[in-house]
């Protein structure tokens, strides 16, 4: 019971731990009825399988009867077989969630031996146990602490028909006496199956307490998952809402932006809807940016198409000719102005990047000397993918725009030089940047749990990704 209580809260608790709320979330968690009723099926499955794996103790004591007391010893008990024809699980609107299973059915291996005055007798014997209805309700409250709790609210038990079959050939004794057995089978049933399921949620929070909801990304970044709040259940769904921030590592300050309001559409054909804001990725951009993750050294030796040079720029422009007689190697270091702009807008995900490139000489004593400095205004698109469990992206350069900062050489044209650097870009920059990119971006999960067929989609202010899931037991 314990395993499929987890599996169907799971879903729910994404996440764990809550600290300073806030007003928006960075991500949107939507888990559909659709959802619930995959971890129903799963749950139910792990369930019967458990059960039947599952070592009983023995059930020994007295029952009484009109002449005196019949002493009984029931051991090696063993289910071979159980069944759960009907089973649902629901949302109560402002509670949490309604699991019910209905006419589940038992059948059960055991030795008993009975013993009255009057009579003694032991056998091998199958149980067949039906009409079992289990009815337990969820809710998840915080504590004082802000941490998110999950807690059985009610849970009910109730067994119908018990019938006990002997090995052998039985008598009129045994018969009468053997109705005896199933009084401590049914209050056995009915009295540990509730404290199992509660000691199973108490199993569950020591789990999601442990749950690292503070996930690096890299050496650079790490990404708050914790909940925002307390979960929101509606009779279609349940939504989550979660900080969904992105830090430079070790830093945990409040990054320079205010999460704006979003909703997610009334989407139900998936599992799973995972929405992230437009704050969920400037937050991951001004990380980056405060790491330094930005700037970036193009050297002879790190070159990968030629080897740039104060003669290759010489024949392009002659006031670097004249500056430079002897060629040199070329430095170029470009950084980041100002943190990169995110924009999302229906269909399209774009990153404003303001920069600056200088070159350098490199004299033969390592020394440099600079020969000019230039300004770049870049827009890029960015296409995104899911592998791996990972969030993945590829950048495009759509636009670059080059202004003449300062110069050591002498004032000259820039458009002499768009084509050149526009070209080191393409060749050196983009495909560093998509080197980092392709290494993914984890994105919240449970153990054992994956993404099946994916979908982005990416609208105004926000991407949302679609997905069923699949639990490998």
């Amino acid at each position: 019971m314990r395993k499929m209580v987890k599996i169907c809260c799971s879903l729910l608790l994404l996440s764990l731990l809550s600290g300073q709320l806030s007003a928006n979330p960075g991500l949107k968690v939507r888990i559909t009825q659709k959802g619930l009723e995959y971890a129903k099926e799963v749950g139910l499955e792990i369930l019967k399988q458990n059960i039947e794996k599952e070592h009983f103790p023995d059930l020994t004591g007295y029952e009484k009867f009109g002449l005196g007391n019949v002493k009984y010893n029931i051991s090696r008990i063993r289910v071979t077989a159980v069944e759960f024809p009907s089973a649902s699980i629901s949302l109560i609107p402002g509670t949490g969630i309604k699991l019910v299973i209905g006419n589940a059915s038992l059948t059960i291996d055991m030795n008993w031996n009975i013993r009255t005055w009057m009579f003694k007798d032991s056998r091998r014997s199958t149980v067949y146990i039906s009409k079992v209805v289990v009815t337990a309700i969820f809710s998840t409250p915080l504590d004082n602490t802000g941490h998110t709790l999950i807690s059985l609210t009610s849970c009910r038990i109730t067994s119908g028909n018990i019938d006990i079959k002997l090995n052998g050939k039985s008598g009129f004794l045994h018969n009468f006496f053997i109705k005896y057995l199933k009084k401590p089978i049914h209050r056995s049933l009915v009295t540990n199956s509730c404290p199992n399921i509660r000691s199973g949620i108490q199993l569950i929070d020591e789990d999601l307490r442990s749950l690292n909801v503070l996930m690096p990304v890299d050496h650079l970044a790490e990404v708050d998952y914790s909940l925002n709040r307390l979960p929101a259940v509606f009779r279609p769904f349940i939504d989550l809402d979660l900080k969904g921030i992105v830090y430079p590592a070790g830093n945990y300050s409040s990054p320079p932006y205010v999460a704006p309001p979003f909703t997610i559409p009334d989407q139900r054909d998936s599992m799973l809807y995972l929405a992230f804001s437009e704050y969920f990725f400037q937050t991951s951009s001004f990380a980056y940016y405060t790491a330094g993750a930005f700037n970036i050294t193009i050297a002879e030796e790190t070159c990968s198409y030629f080897n740039i040079s104060t003669e290759i720029f010489g024949s392009i422009i002659p006031e670097v000719a004249k500056y430079s007689v002897t060629p040199y190697p070329v430095m170029l270091k470009l950084m980041a102005t100002d943190i990169p702009i995110i924009s999302l807008e229906q269909d399209s995900f774009t990153a404003e990047i303001q920069g600056s490139m200088e070159a350098f000489a490199v004299l033969p004593d390592s020394t440099t000397q600079s020969l000019f400095t230039m300004n770049i205004a870049a827009n890029t698109s960015i296409a995104l993918n899911i592998f791996d469990q990972k969030l993945m992206g590829s950048l495009c350069l759509n636009r670059l725009q080059f202004s003449l900062a300062h110069s050591n050489v002498g004032f000259f044209e820039i458009s002499l030089l768009e084509n050149i650097l526009s070209y080191i870009l393409q060749t050196e920059v983009i495909p560093s940047a998509n080197a980092k990119l392709s290494k993914g971006f984890p994105l919240p999960s449970l153990a054992n749990i994956t993404l099946t067929r994916p979908h982005i989609t990416i609208a105004q202010g926000y991407m949302l990704i679609s997905t069923d899931v699949h639990y490998k037991h």
